[in-house]
């Protein structure tokens, strides 16, 4: 795979130190706030922290969790815990703090680095049951654009809570890299959970390295080439920038949070930055054809243009290629249990008299699948059927949900196979074309959404009696997703205060975008939920 590659890697932390040996001075990530390290500088910090987690008790397996905004910091942390062989667990910087609290401690992280503007996470926790290792990271220290910590926010941290400058001051871990396996457990990235609990998606280095791999022989990146980083850290779509950024000695620009949510100043953003290669889910993208004003904008340096995460509806597609046509455009899929799976390039231009979305492709070299029916019998080609994973790209399952496992999982073959949940048929010249689901999980913004989670963080509001989620197509944003609820008083809450409430319950990303009130949820003859009523109401309720 030429010079840039880090043959025979074992870790995540094997590319980073590659780069660093061969070009130390390189800059390896802009921040936000335009400070930057170059290769040597972000090595150094990750052993520094590695040393650091190590002389405090964090021992190799252990899980490191991070609540941080987007910045340098936040990497330095997860390269210093991959260091130390233990796996970094990354929650979303602005979400629920109880929801962020529920996910570090369903995996006990043993570290926990947390903004100092994000005490609330600790306060969400049981004193008992807290990481043994805090460290409180200021705002000046992570490298981000996002708003300072609140006056007084640091005081709910523990007495013995560490300062972030200690870990960047300590000596430096020394063990042989030999010591690293590609079975070990790299990061744990949490996603919706049925229940209303998250679920832990484990993978391990082989797992994300196995798709590393495959970038580079797809994509051929170089040290030239100027990546964006716009997917947060939790969201999979961080470990092709992340990673196939940093193998390749190439430099990695952090999209801070509110500048990823301004679809007018994004494309500035690349155009001043000369930005090479561009990863973001389809909705994003449309935005920025849409309100970027792309036209006016010199983007000649983008080769490639990545998308994944939903389905990228055609108009919008449409659009955007005509304004920028001369990148390269590609749509990935894959569930965060196998990373990307299928590619399909698009060529421009969409044909005008095209109405269909565009297919997920074939099946990537360092994956296999099957199509089968609901009987777990393969279907024949072009029938419709639940697609199913296997490779080295296949996570190793939910962190501590044996019972999670056994639902998705099928040994075949003598290999393992996991569910997608998604039905696809096979389209001769163009792979696998995406169906649907059939399930209650849907997809936004590119986050995979458990309509159960959202129903059982309104069923905890005391002023509801009860409370049922549907989601419904949506030209603009994919999907659109409405809460029918039943107030526990005769006077229905308002519309702020359960905005409110899902505000501090769930995050924005799983907010619902409208509240149907009933007096009571319709039932069927069984007494359940009557689910097709309320998204015949939810229906009449569009097209009006």
């Amino acid at each position: 795979m030429g010079p840039s590659s880090a043959p025979g890697a074992a870790s995540l932390a094997d590319l980073l130190e590659a780069s660093a040996r061969r070009d130390p001075a390189r800059v390896a990530i802009v921040a936000p706030d335009g400070r930057t390290l170059d290769y040597r500088e972000l090595d150094e910090r990750a052993d520094r922290v590695a040393g650091f987690l190590r002389a405090h008790g964090v021992r190799p397996g252990d899980r490191v969790g991070f609540c941080l905004p987007k910045g340098l910091a936040s990497v330095v942390v997860l390269f210093g815990a991959m260091k130390a062989r233990a796996a970094y667990v990354p929650v979303d910087w602005g979400g629920p703090a109880a929801r962020n609290a529920t996910i570090h401690r369903d995996c006990q992280v043993a570290a926990l680095f947390l903004g100092e503007a994000r005490a609330d996470v600790l306060a969400a926790w049981p004193e008992s049951e807290r990481p043994r290792v805090v460290v409180r990271v200021a705002m000046g220290e992570t490298g981000s654009s996002a708003a300072p910590a609140a006056a007084g926010a640091a005081a709910s941290f523990p007495a013995g809570a560490h300062d972030f400058a200690a870990a960047l001051a300590h000596a430096p871990l020394a063990e042989p890299t030999a010591a690293r396996d590609r079975g070990q457990l790299a990061y744990i990235l949490y996603t919706s959970g049925s229940t209303g609990v998250p679920k832990g998606v484990a993978l391990t280095h082989g797992n994300a390295l196995s798709f590393v791999d495959w970038c580079s022989e797809l994509y051929a990146p170089t040290a030239a080439d100027r990546f964006s980083s716009h997917a947060p850290f939790h969201f999979d779509l961080s470990i092709f920038d992340l990673y196939v950024a940093l193998k390749h000695g190439a430099t990695l620009f952090l999209v801070g949070e509110e500048l990823g949510k301004d679809p007018k100043a994004l494309p500035r953003f690349v155009a001043e930055k000369r930005l090479t290669f561009w990863y973001s889910t389809p909705s994003v993208l449309a935005l920025m054809a849409e309100f970027g004003q792309l036209e006016t904008l010199d983007l000649a340096s983008l080769r490639h243009v990545l998308f994944a995460g939903e389905v990228f509806p055609v108009p919008s597609l449409r659009r955007l290629t005509k304004l920028l046509p001369r990148p390269r455009y590609w749509n990935l899929y894959g569930p965060t249990e196998t990373n990307v799976c299928n590619f399909a390039e698009v060529v421009p231009p969409v044909p005008d008299a095209r109405t269909r979305p565009y297919p997920i492709g074939p099946l990537c070299s360092h994956c296999d699948g099957l199509v089968l029916d609901e009987k777990q019998v393969e279907v024949a080609k072009g029938e419709e059927g639940l697609l199913w994973i296997a490779g080295e790209s296949l996570f190793q399952g939910y962190w501590g949900r044996a019972d999670l496992d056994a639902k998705v999982f099928l040994q075949r073959g003598g290999r393992r196979w996991y569910n997608t949940g998604d039905v696809v048929r096979w389209v001769d010249g163009e792979g696998f074309l995406y169906v649907g689901r059939r399930d209650r999980m849907v997809k936004r913004r590119g986050y995979r959404i458990e309509l159960g989670e959202i129903e059982a963080a309104l069923q905890r509001d005391p002023t509801l009696r009860e409370a049922a989620v549907v989601a419904l197509p949506d030209p603009e944003a994919g999907v659109r997703i409405d809460a029918h609820v039943a107030p526990a008083a005769a006077a229905p809450p308002s519309l702020i205060a359960l905005k409110r409430w899902c505000a501090q319950a769930l995050p924005p990303f799983m907010s619902p975008d409208r509240f149907v009130v009933h007096e009571k949820l319709p039932r069927t003859s069984t007494d359940k939920v009557d689910y097709p009523a309320l998204l015949r109401r939810s229906a009449e309720g569009a097209a009006r």
